[in-house]
């Protein structure tokens, strides 16, 4: 799909998040001036928005200074809106560049079941295969099925070689053997599906944490990525489970899921300025080529613009 396809389609899978925000803006602002009294009221509409009161209170301050007291229609608080919001947005704008030098490059994807974790595995090992990079796919979430079979068909989509054990394999075991098999198959990628059940967090956390000693005692360099993937849908909650896997492993990067079927695509927005994470990309469909790189001024349009 081209950019242009896929920025069609950002801007369609952000139609409800953009709709709410759209309309209250105009409900608000239709040629007013902008005193601490509309302020507020924006305010107030960002957070309801799900951009967090964080960056909803650094968005206000800045049009404080700018434009405080200026008579502004709706049309122009929503451009000068997206140029904030892609100002914000723009450090955390990083791509997940694959070093070839490592043979493999170790990425471990972690996220609560549900996110599309599985999915965007099976994704990003499409991307590869298009850049002619050899992809090994561990199938570490050992109590799921569900999670082997679909990274199983991902793997005979992708040209990707996939490790898997017997139900309820020690994920640590499995991730051991599939880095000897990808550097001898002399691979590129490494991608390590894990398990998400948060209900038994101690577990979970024993779980990563014995996966990234076992790698770490062939390389202390391992991982060299661990990405989070995040479910759009979920909103702020979003927030709090970047906070847990936090505690659990070292999160690199953000990948964000189901923007198309969201209507809080300001998420996204909150995540950049509570914890500075870069966003590496987005996903906005089903299609492998429906994940694609974050870029803040179209993601920015996408949400306030019409």
């Amino acid at each position: 799909m081209a950019l242009s396809g896929f920025f069609s389609r950002l801007k369609d899978g952000l139609q409800r998040s953009r709709q709410k925000l759209s309309e209250s803006i105009s409900a608000v602002f239709t040629r007013r001036r902008l005193d601490e009294a509309a302020l507020a009221e924006l305010e107030d509409l960002l957070i309801g928005a799900d951009l967090g009161p964080a960056a909803a209170e650094r968005i206000i301050a800045n049009f404080r200074r700018t434009r405080f007291g200026k008579e502004v229609t709706s049309e122009e608080v929503r451009s000068a809106l997206a140029a904030e919001i892609a100002t914000l947005l723009a450090p955390v704008a990083v791509p997940l560049t694959i070093d070839r030098t490592h043979a493999p490059h170790v990425v471990l994807v972690v996220g609560v079941n549900g996110t599309g974790k599985t999915t965007t595995i099976g994704k990003l090992a499409q991307i590869y295969a298009e850049e002619g990079l050899r992809t090994v796919l561990v199938a570490g979430d050992t109590f799921r099925a569900a999670a082997v079979e679909q990274l199983e068909i991902w793997g005979r989509r992708t040209g990707a070689e996939v490790v898997a054990g017997r139900p309820g394999a020690d994920p640590a075991g499995l991730t051991f053997d599939a880095l000897g098999r990808a550097r001898a198959a002399k691979a590129d990628v490494l991608l390590i599906d894990t398990a998400g059940r948060l209900h038994n967090k101690s577990a979970l956390m024993q779980e990563l944490a014995k996966i990234v000693r076992v790698l770490k005692k062939q390389d202390s360099s391992l991982p060299h990525s661990v990405v989070l993937v995040l479910d759009a849908t979920t909103g702020q909650n979003a927030i709090n489970q970047v906070r847990v896997f936090k505690e659990m492993v070292a999160i690199t990067g953000l990948i964000v899921t189901k923007l198309d079927g969201s209507a809080r695509g300001g998420i996204v927005v909150a995540l950049a300025e509570t914890f500075g994470l870069p966003v590496h990309a987005v996903g906005v469909g089903e299609r492998a080529e429906d994940l694609r790189p974050f870029d803040p001024q179209e993601y920015a349009r996408g949400l306030v613009q019409e």
